[in-house]
């Protein structure tokens, strides 16, 4: 297999790209190197990397016209695995322009890209943070997701629309994926985790959200890149061609398009998860207790029905593993820490 992976540099891009580079596949990774977090760890990661021979970086940007459609000509993928975004809940705040540059402009390009150079199947990453205000839980896919608390959510909605769009109109077998919570080794610098543990290794107090009673479906990296690998052999159909393959599906009527959660299912609190980094770091933390900021919701939970329906495995490894695993990365990355 040939596979284009936008946001190759980015936390799960590098852990998808590495699994699929050590399973024998050649991976393009198309990445922009942006500065919204430490470059020279997006760099890492491409260093990492290159130690497979079958693995190709492309540095450019999304938005840029024509910039996905020339890789696309040039690799001629059989599958493309769209991570590259803008991330980040609060970051949206204050930088609202790149949600609309990566996360729309972004996306119609990868469309368009798509659409002039067919492959057999389009994977889009979303996030929970789509179904916003929704109070049923667990989050079903069948939920509609119509409150999105901020525009990185807002933009990953419309995300999965333009897809199913273009799924509808060309033909386009296409999984877009809503990630829970998402942690493990080479993680991101502004998420939690790697924020509390590089405070807690400095005596600095780390300011805990929700007073620590906010709960998070915490999902392994390794765990999240099985289930993104397993997903990619299973296309949607056309709706000519099958049919539902459980009442939790959400296979589109209209298009070969699909929408899967990817979590385990497990919601954990926060003072829980603080917990089990002091426990492996050795440490106790200095807590500041705080509200939930603007957009953030108190609890997430993800149904796993139709991820079990579909590979017959989900996300399974817990804190007490998938933590000392990120603890002892951060050590060898960060040996003065």
């Amino acid at each position: 297999m040939h596979a284009l992976i936008t946001g190759s540099a980015g936390f799960i891009g590098h852990a998808l790209s590495r699994r699929l580079l050590a399973q024998g596949h050649r991976v393009t990774g198309f990445d922009a190197m942006s500065d919204y977090y430490d470059v020279e760890l997006k760099r890492a990661r491409h260093r990492d990397l290159a130690q497979y021979s079958g693995f190709t970086a492309v540095e450019a940007r999304l938005e840029t016209p024509g910039a996905v459609r020339d890789v696309m000509e040039a690799a001629k993928p059989d599958i493309v695995f769209h991570l590259a975004a803008q991330a980040g809940v609060r970051y949206s705040l204050v930088n609202p322009q790149a949600y609309v540059d990566a996360n729309l402009v972004g996306v119609a390009n990868i469309l368009e890209a798509v659409r002039a150079h067919p492959v057999r199947h389009l994977m889009l990453a979303s996030t929970s943070s789509a179904y916003g205000g929704n109070i049923s839980l667990p989050f079903r896919e069948t939920d509609r997701a119509v409150t999105p608390l901020t525009l990185y959510a807002a933009s990953k909605i419309a995300g999965e629309a333009m897809a199913h769009s273009y799924a509808h109109l060309f033909s386009v077998p296409t999984t877009a994926f809503r990630f829970f919570t998402v942690y493990g080794p080479w993680g991101r610098p502004d998420m939690a985790l790697f924020l509390f543990t590089r405070k807690i290794l400095s005596g600095e107090p780390i300011e805990v959200f929700g007073e620590g009673a906010a709960e998070r479906d915490f999902t392994y990296i390794d765990d999240l890149v099985d289930a993104i690998v397993r997903l990619s052999d299973h296309p949607p159909p056309l709706p000519s061609e099958g049919g539902p393959v459980s009442d939790a599906d959400t296979l589109s009527n209209v298009a070969p398009y699909r929408l899967v959660n990817i979590g385990g299912g497990r919601p954990v609190r926060l003072d829980a998860m603080i917990g089990a980094l002091e426990a492996a770091l050795g440490r106790e933390a200095l807590r500041i207790l705080k509200p939930l900021p603007p957009g953030d919701v108190i609890r997430t939970h993800a149904s796993t029905a139709l991820l079990d329906a579909l590979i017959g495995k989900v996300p399974e490894t817990p804190l007490e593993v998938g933590i000392p695993a990120f603890v002892e990365w951060y050590r060898s990355y960060y040996p003065d820490a």
